[in-house]
């Protein structure tokens, strides 16, 4: 892509006719082009190009051209040429991409055609489904109590501007702490730049410097190539205006540091101490593993991988390196690979960092007796070698669940009592899980409780404590870890579970079109069918059902004789 020679095959006015002489002319080639093109740089003419070959590719009236029309529809709209954008948008529903009618509002409200815009977006809302983000579409050309009526039935786990909207008001208002709390909800289930960004400017009209400290040096650890401000300040900057506010921290302040917030599951804040210290030794590459694992809980999963490849390019020893490159072939899903590489790496020198890559590669599968006992002694290696306390607690965790699934509770007991020692907060649902199994359920509550407390009201956490609760208390656990992280889907199963246990089917199946909303996997699709099939509604069976699934061929079938009955 950054080579002319190559850019002019693909692009001059004669490429789709040589390459399809040559039978390369495919919408799959230029579908990947375009999409490469689009990443290195949304407006350049280059992308126009590779798009408007892609719509020349694209079938008649099918998917492909579509998809063509639309993208081309969005780069005009990047490039602000609005009477362009307005027009190929047009051009993409009538070969039936109605989700272009977005695309035409929003060209026309560019074009000072506002009350158009809201036409079109309120006659979308009307004469399909409606979804949050039609709602939030339409509150960018309407004022008042109607933009914020909008925003309300916009808010959904899938969109982000509706609390950054409210939170722009609150703070207009002069409500900084009700403005930061809005943007809490989202920053506990989504992190991004631009609401950590937002909340540090929230910090700084409260003068609490050291949050904005936090959130400004985490930014750089999510996108290294964030720009605050509007594009018009980086991160390092603000931090070193903000710097003359708050207590200097030496390297041990920062170890100190580092260890409080990951014991309270505080990732933002551990980046943003992990961050700080690289600054002053960026050479150090177990502490862009320490990154890693921080941005894989926060699932962000491309930049997890950066920061581990930068911690394999900053090893200087060869055994330490083989290990991050173990880390990089696991993770990636090379786990044979994975094995090898510690296996070079133990030959050259035993580590705690090799021993424990090769236990954790081999705990992921069902473990028998055997392999239990393998995996055992490995931890139990790793544990003997050099290292710091989040390993080591990390190590002592996987060691007691192992020592549990073995029914050895007495020594699964003393592994999670070691691991809340050094700080290694989660081991408190490791002894809860060993309270249960004693049947001591008081005892198991109270240490999730404990880890509740400590762990700054964890969505996880309230999610695994209502295994050691009454019914009552279960819904009440399960319904803040929604509340807390509407992502996570299992809340809304259990909920629906329930309410089939007593018979209230019609109930249940909202409950688990919410988490369809934004995760429409194929076990929540076909646990609607059958919710859907209980109640005699062959339709909407046969609406979530793939016919193709072999654990639902007979659902399927049965379905479709149900449907023929009532159609006779």
């Amino acid at each position: 892509m950054h080579n002319p020679k190559v850019l002019k095959l693909f692009c001059s006015s004669k490429a789709r006719e040589n390459l399809a002489q040559a039978g390369h002319a495919s919408f799959t080639l230029y579908f990947f082009l375009s999409q490469i093109a689009m990443e290195i740089d949304m407006k350049s003419t280059t992308t126009v190009i590779l798009l408007e070959r892609l719509v020349e590719c694209a079938a008649d009236n099918s998917w492909q051209k579509q998809l063509a029309l639309h993208w081309l529809d969005i780069m005009m709209l990047e490039r602000k040429e609005y009477k362009d954008a307005q027009r190929w948008f047009e051009a993409a529903v009538e070969v039936g991409h109605m989700y272009s009618l977005v695309g035409v509002a929003r060209a026309k409200y560019k074009r000072a055609h506002k009350y158009t815009a809201l036409k079109i977006m309120s006659s979308l809302i009307s004469d399909h489904p409606p979804f949050g983000w039609m709602y939030q579409k339409r509150s960018l050309y309407c004022v008042g109590q109607e933009k914020m009526a909008d925003l309300t039935a916009a808010t959904n786990p899938t969109l982000s501007f509706p609390y950054k909207y409210r939170a722009v008001m609150l703070s207009e208002e002069n409500k900084i702490g009700a403005s930061i709390s809005e943007i809490n909800k989202i920053l506990r289930f989504k992190v991004s730049p631009d609401c950590l960004e937002l909340r540090a400017w929230l910090s700084i009209m409260l003068q609490d410097y050291d949050g904005a400290l936090r959130d400004v040096r985490a930014l750089p650890t999510l996108d290294l190539a964030y720009m605050m401000f509007n594009g018009k300040m980086n991160g390092d900057q603000l931090v070193e205006l903000l710097q003359p506010h708050v207590p200097e921290s030496n390297r041990a302040d920062c170890w100190m540091q580092l260890y409080d917030r990951w014991s309270c599951v505080d990732d933002i804040g551990s980046l943003a101490v992990v961050h700080q210290m690289l600054q002053n030794d960026p050479g150090r590459s177990l502490l862009r593993f320490h990154q890693s694992l921080l941005l894989l809980r926060l699932n962000c999963q491309k930049e997890a991988m950066r920061h581990l490849r930068l911690a394999r390019n900053y090893s200087n020893a060869d055994h330490e390196r083989l290990v991050y490159e173990g880390w990089i072939s696991y993770d990636t899903g090379y786990r044979e690979e994975a094995l090898t590489k510690v296996e070079e790496s133990i030959a050259i020198q035993r580590s705690f960092e090799a021993f424990f890559l090769k236990a954790y590669a081999l705990a992921d599968t069902n473990l028998d007796l055997d392999s239990s006992t393998y995996v055992i002694q490995l931890l139990e290696e790793a544990l003997k070698c050099p290292s710091d306390g989040f390993q080591k607690g990390q190590a002592l965790n996987i060691l007691g669940s192992i020592y549990v699934d073995c029914e050895k509770l007495d020594l699964a007991t003393n592994c999670f009592t070691n691991a809340l020692n050094i700080k290694h907060t989660r081991a408190h649902q490791g002894l809860a899980r060993v309270y249960h199994l004693k049947t001591q359920c008081k005892a198991a509550y109270a240490k999730m409780t404990k880890l509740i407390e400590k762990a700054h009201s964890n969505a996880l956490v309230y999610k695994k404590s209502y295994e050691y609760c009454d019914h009552d208390m279960a819904k009440n656990d399960l319904s803040m870890a929604t509340q807390l992280d509407p992502l996570r889907t299992y809340p809304y199963i259990y909920r629906a579970a329930v309410l089939m246990d007593d018979h209230k089917e019609e109930e249940a199946i909202p409950e688990i079109s919410r988490a369809i909303l934004f995760n429409p996997d194929l076990q929540l699709l076909h646990l609607r069918a059958a919710i859907h099939e209980s109640i005699g509604n062959p339709a909407s069976t046969l609406r979530d059902l793939d016919p193709a699934h072999v654990d639902t061929l007979d659902l399927y079938a049965k379905t479709q004789e149900r449907a023929k009955e009532q159609q006779h």
